[in-house]
C-alpha cells in the first residue's frame, strides 16, 4: 500500500515532504522564480527531497517577453499544453505563435523554448520524461538570443548554461487573474 505524502508549508506554498501520493491545488502549491527572467514555476514536487523520478511536471507562468528557460534539447520526450494566454514557441530555429489549448510535442532531441507573448500572462503545462542517463544540449541559436533565451556558447552542462544566474528562489506569482487564483490572492 502506498502511503500519502505529508505536505509541508514553505514560504511559497505546500510541498511533499517525502515519497507517496498527494493532492494539492496549484493555488496552494509551492512556486519558484529564477530571478526575474524565466517567469514563475510550480513543479508540484519537492526540489530537495521528493523529486519525481520518472516524469517532470511543471506549471509555468510567463509574462510577455519572458522565456521559460534557455533554448535546449533533451534526449527524452517533452510535451506542452498552453492553458491560457499567448506565447511564442522557438523550435528547431523556427518561431510559432501559440494560444490557449495549443499542444506541442517534442520528441527527444528537439531544440525548443517558450517565450511569453500577447498582452498578459501565459500559462503552460509542461510534462517531460526523466531518464538518469538522459542528455541535454544548449545549442547556440540567434533566434533564441534575440528573445533573451539563448546561450552564446554551446554547452551540455546546465550549470554552464545558467552560470550567469543565481539560484531560483521561492516566490508565488502575484495576483493577475490566473485561472486558479481567487480575488484577493497575492
Amino acid at each position: 500500500m502506498i502511503e500519502e505524502a505529508k505536505l509541508v508549508e514553505t514560504e511559497s506554498g505546500l510541498e511533499p515532504e517525502g515519497e507517496g501520493w498527494f493532492v494539492v491545488n496549484a493555488r496552494d502549491a509551492a512556486w519558484w522564480r529564477h530571478r526575474d527572467i524565466f517567469g514563475f514555476g510550480c513543479r508540484f514536487e519537492n526540489r530537495d527531497s521528493a523529486h519525481f523520478p520518472e516524469v517532470g511536471v511543471v506549471l509555468r507562468v510567463l509574462q510577455p517577453g519572458e522565456p521559460n528557460c534557455r533554448y535546449h534539447a533533451e534526449s527524452t520526450q517533452e510535451d506542452f499544453l498552453v492553458l491560457a494566454g499567448e506565447c511564442l514557441l522557438l523550435v528547431e530555429g523556427e518561431e510559432r505563435t501559440l494560444e490557449a489549448w495549443d499542444f506541442v510535442h517534442c520528441p527527444g532531441g528537439t531544440a525548443h523554448v517558450f517565450v511569453g507573448a500577447g498582452s498578459g500572462p501565459c500559462v503552460i503545462l509542461m510534462v517531460g520524461a526523466r531518464n538518469p542517463d538522459g542528455d541535454i544540449v544548449y545549442p547556440v541559436s540567434d533566434l533564441a538570443l534575440e528573445h533573451g533565451a539563448g546561450v552564446r556558447e554551446e554547452s551540455r552542462d546546465p550549470r554552464e548554461a545558467y552560470a550567469d544566474l543565481g539560484p531560483p528562489r521561492r516566490e508565488r506569482p502575484p495576483a493577475q487573474g490566473l485561472p486558479w487564483q481567487r480575488p484577493g490572492d497575492e
